[in-house]
This record gives C-alpha cells, structure tokens and sequence, in this order.
C-alpha cells in the first residue's frame, strides 16, 4: 500500500529526499501534472520506474530540476560551456559555451522566458547518462518546473528522471486521488500537494537538431513559442 503524505507536513522533504537517495521511485506533484520521480544517475532505479508504470523502454525520460545549474549535469552545451542562472531571476539564466549554436542560443531565450515553468527542452545530452534514461539515444529532455517542494527536492538529491505518475497508456494525473487509483501499492510513497496547477503535461520542444520541433503540445503552445521568436511549427513526431 502506498503511504500518502502532504507536502507542508513536517519531515515531508526528508522523507522524500531519503528514499530517492536510496534508490526508490516515488510520487511527487508537479506544476503539470503528477510523476514518478528517481535520481537520474540511479540506472536500477530507471529501470524501477519504467516497470512500475510499464513504460516501453524505447522512450526516453525527461530530467526535472532544482535550479538552472543542474542542468549541466545532463546537458551537453557546444563547447563544453557551462548552464547559468537562478530560479528567482529567469532572465539570469544562460546557457553559456565556448562556440554556442543555434539551438543553445533558443535554448537561452526560452529558459529566460518560461522556467520555472511547463517547458520541456531536448538538448545534446552528457555521455555519461544511464542508457535508460536517454533510450540509447544522444538527447535529454531537461525542465525547472514551477513547483515548490519538487524543486527543493531535486536541490536536495540532485536531478531527478521523471514521468508522469500514471500507467503507461492511460490519462496523466492531476490529484494525489488520480494517482493512487492507478498506482497505489506500485510505489512505496506519495507526496500529495493538491491539484496540479497546469492538469497538463509539459509542452516538448527539441532544440538537438537543425530546426525546432514540436514533439509535444502543452501548456505553451505554438503561438507562444512564437513571440519568443521560436518557429517550431506543428508538432511533430520524433
């Protein structure tokens, strides 16, 4: 049976923070919607969070964040440059490298418009990332969601993989309720914060290859992709 806890009792983020570090896969809330949370660098805990939600092992995980710093743990700049910035001041945070691409360049713009916030980025991922969480492939998704608890959490323990909290297949959750009538007993705990803000998964825009893509529709939609100057189009399938 899954033990369910709010997120403003005492000792939450403690508890929290010590099963993640044990290799544990956990539910947390989110700006979006629910997910399933383990350290990204924890490859048996991956693999943990694809069978706990069944999920097929060809798609890969995104990364959710503490701060703009950690991105540089999973994130690949040209040039080997390092990824700047502040939670409290979006427009302090900056991809930085030796020679910057196109992609790192809108990579900045947006993180400078819409983190913390339901933006998920691909961008070149680090070499040394669990196969699992990239699925074999050279790309990470990274995001700093606008969640309180989530992102103490990740300062705390580091990076997190993450999925929606629901089985593979069925509708994301915006309730702790939702989750526990898919995946009560399959996780040892849950963090119950309310409703999800947003009820919708992030939007997913890769920024790895010669022109934005639209991998998925969310809260930030085309248009305002746009008036960051982002062209990405309709969404398209990776």
């Amino acid at each position: 049976m899954t033990v369910v806890i709010a997120a403003d009792q005492p000792g939450a983020l403690e508890q929290a923070a010590a099963a993640v570090e044990q290799g544990t896969v956990i539910g947390v809330p989110t700006d979006t919607v629910y997910g399933l949370v383990c350290l990204c660098s924890d490859a048996a805990a991956i693999d943990r969070l694809f069978a706990v939600k069944a999920r097929p092992s060809q798609k890969a995980l995104p990364v959710l964040l503490g701060d703009a710093e950690q991105a540089y743990a999973v994130v690949r700049p040209a040039g080997g440059g390092r990824v700047q910035g502040s939670v409290q001041t979006q427009g302090s945070v900056q991809i930085q490298g030796n020679v910057q691409t196109q992609g790192d360049v809108q990579a900045q713009t947006l993180i400078e418009r819409y983190w913390p916030g339901p933006l998920t980025l691909v961008l070149r991922a680090r070499k040394h990332l669990p196969r699992a969480l990239t699925a074999g492939g050279d790309t990470v998704g990274v995001r700093l969601p606008a969640h309180p608890f989530l992102r103490a959490l990740a300062r705390r323990v580091g990076p997190l993989a993450s999925s929606s909290a629901n089985r593979s297949g069925q509708p994301p959750c915006a309730t702790a309720a939702a989750v526990l009538d898919q995946l009560d007993g399959r996780i040892p705990l849950l963090i119950d914060a309310g409703p999800a803000a947003f009820a919708q998964s992030s939007t997913v825009l890769d920024l790895s290859g010669s022109r934005p893509r639209l991998l998925r529709e969310g809260p930030i939609g085309p248009e305002a992709l746009a008036a960051a100057g982002i062209d990405a189009g309709a969404r398209s399938e990776k």
